[in-house]
């Protein structure tokens, strides 16, 4: 059964509208924003009428807040009202409601409306989707065909996947560049990490699979990856008008070479000039190169490898992100293999 919220400080079109929908819908009356806020930390509805004339905060200031965060404004949302003019139905329509349903309402328009607006969210989600799907599918497959020419470095992509949204669920829980990430939407960010490699397309199979350590010469040319990945995606974004989930990929190949201290590659950027996505990848990234076998060089156990990462704290890593990841060790073991 979808849930609805009744947002209404009017007791009596409070309990006429859960009255109407009790039944057909689980109901939750609630006789001011406030509470309605309060509700939402612990229960997200699939709907919400919202009126618009309230004390303290009337409808329009609460949608404003419910479009401005991340996890509540793609809830729908339709102003319930005993007002009549153009002007208050443009300005709700600007800021993103669905409709507008005058007071005092029938019970079968009620019911009928928001039937109809349900459904047409349900098809626009499943739409949605259906783009995500191809998306991930399509990413899938072209960070697979990178991979495969990289005999040394297998399951290197499912796994800094796996480190990063370990690191990134860290970072949430404390708050650690809680402004920036609150705008990222995961469904994109972590399958676009796939993409952080892409760059080594350009590079020849005699060097990605070398059986010993490079020399300075193919160091050079190996490290040329980035930029070309990040131009490669440049070069799709400016073709698909996509600036969303290609602008994290295009961020993750570009910058996940760069350090703290400015001593890393391409441009030798530092602290936060690096944009963020390129400073949670370094960390996923060195962590799995680490504990891996190469030619080169034996695996690192994860107590080595934490330790590492533990020392570049404020020279190759972001100090910020070291203290997040030092929370979630255990779990990176887990995903290690």
């Amino acid at each position: 059964m979808k849930t609805v919220f009744i947002v209404d400080d009017n007791d009596t079109n409070l309990m006429a509208a859960k009255t109407a929908l009790d039944g057909t819908y689980k109901t939750f009356a609630l006789p001011s924003a406030e509470k309605m806020f309060k509700l939402l930390e612990k229960i997200t509805p699939d709907l919400i009428l919202l009126d618009l004339d309230m004390p303290e905060m009337d409808g329009f200031q609460a949608m404003s807040a419910l479009k401005s965060d991340r996890k509540l404004k793609s809830i729908p949302v339709i102003f319930l009202t005993a007002k009549n003019d153009a002007e208050s139905e443009i300005r709700g329509f600007e800021i993103g409601a669905l409709d507008f349903i005058n007071k005092p309402f029938s019970a079968p328009v009620l019911i009928k409306r928001i039937e109809t607006h349900i459904e047409t969210d349900k098809l626009v989600k499943e739409s949605q989707q259906a783009v995500r799907d191809v998306h991930n599918a399509t990413i899938s497959v072209i960070a697979d065909m990178v991979e495969s020419r990289d005999k040394v470095t297998g399951g290197h992509i499912e796994r800094t996947q796996a480190y990063l949204e370990i690191l990134l669920n860290a970072l949430i829980r404390l708050g650690i560049y809680e402004s920036e990430i609150s705008n990222w939407d995961k469904n994109f960010l972590l399958p676009s990490a796939q993409l952080h490699d892409v760059g080594k397309v350009s590079i020849s199979d005699l060097i990605l699979n070398k059986p010993a350590k490079l020399t300075d010469e193919e160091f050079d040319l190996i490290k040329q990856h980035s930029a070309i990945g990040e131009k490669i995606i440049d070069e799709i974004i400016s073709k698909t008008k996509d600036d969303g989930f290609l602008g994290h990929a295009k961020k993750f190949a570009g910058y996940h070479h760069e350090k703290w201290n400015g001593t890393g590659y391409p441009r030798g950027l530092k602290e936060e000039e690096i944009p963020l996505e390129g400073r949670i990848m370094a960390i996923a990234d060195v962590y799995d190169a680490l504990v891996t076998a190469r030619p080169y060089k034996e695996p690192f156990t994860h107590e080595q490898a934490v330790q590492i990462i533990k020392e570049g704290s404020g020279t190759h890593f972001d100090p910020k992100i070291v203290d997040a990841f030092m929370t979630v060790i255990e779990d990176f073991r887990a995903k290690s293999w």
